[in-house]
């Protein structure tokens, strides 16, 4: 039988993932989709940590952009993953996947507050455990949560599901139609090039705490499985040098 090639993994779904086709709010069949996958790796007992982000309900940036105080309108996209990161455990439950929500804002009433010693207990009980409300502070993004709650709670790969692109590109494959894939990179790649996976601030927390990073697509209903069997798919990101290659 196959075994899996990491044992305790972030998973990473950005709010556009969680919005499907439309493009905003919650598409459920995705939901519904990503919740099976998860609970299809649970079997090969993989310990699974996730976090959310919440673009497809709010986007602090542009709201920033437009004049609103960037610290209040960072603090609404972070309330935007505890909806997510409900809608998701939700999901999750009503297939018997034991879930735990963790908020880095403290709301008893609908998630634990975040401790690092209780979310890997959760972890090693084979619970998934779900990070909300990003890391509690404004002017950081998700994907630096997934940095930082990778390192402390020493998850060997951060999987980055993206909904509309299946890898890291040069430029954007939804414009430019000659946009080339990359099959392996740096992370110092990824930011000498500005190539926009994740923000710099993530970049480097991964760099330097030696977390693998791979970028894949959730267009295919098994591909959150495949990549954790060890199936190279999409763009995998380490300290080390890449070989800037694609395919």
């Amino acid at each position: 039988m196959t075994l899996p090639v990491y044992k305790r993994v972030i998973l990473k779904l950005s709010g556009e993932a969680l919005a499907g086709e439309k493009g905003y709010g919650i598409d459920f069949d995705v939901l519904k989709n990503i919740s099976e996958q998860i609970k299809e790796v649970k079997k090969y007992k993989v310990e699974i940590a996730v976090v959310v982000g919440g673009g497809n309900i709010w986007r602090g940036a542009g709201a920033s952009e437009r004049g609103m105080d960037r610290a209040a309108a960072d603090y609404m996209g972070m309330l935007a993953t505890v909806i997510n990161a409900l809608a998701l455990q939700d999901a999750l439950e009503s297939i018997n996947v034991d879930t735990r929500v963790q908020s880095a804002i403290e709301m008893q009433q609908v998630a634990e507050p975040y401790i690092r010693r209780r979310a890997i207990r959760h972890l090693e009980k084979g619970r998934v455990v779900i990070f909300a409300a990003g890391t509690g502070n404004p002017y950081f993004s998700t994907d630096t949560t997934a940095a930082l709650r990778a390192a402390e709670i020493e998850a060997e790969v951060i999987l980055l599901a993206k909904g509309k692109v299946d890898a890291i590109y040069n430029m954007d494959p939804l414009t430019n139609p000659d946009a080339q894939k990359f099959t392996e990179l740096s992370y110092i790649e990824v930011i000498n090039r500005g190539l926009g996976v994740m923000d710099s601030t993530a970049a480097s927390l991964c760099m330097d705490n030696k977390i693998t990073l791979v970028v894949f697509g959730l267009n295919k209903s098994e591909n959150i499985k495949r990549v954790i069997m060890g199936e190279k798919l999409g763009t995998i990101v380490r300290g080390e040098i890449g070989n800037g290659g694609n395919y």
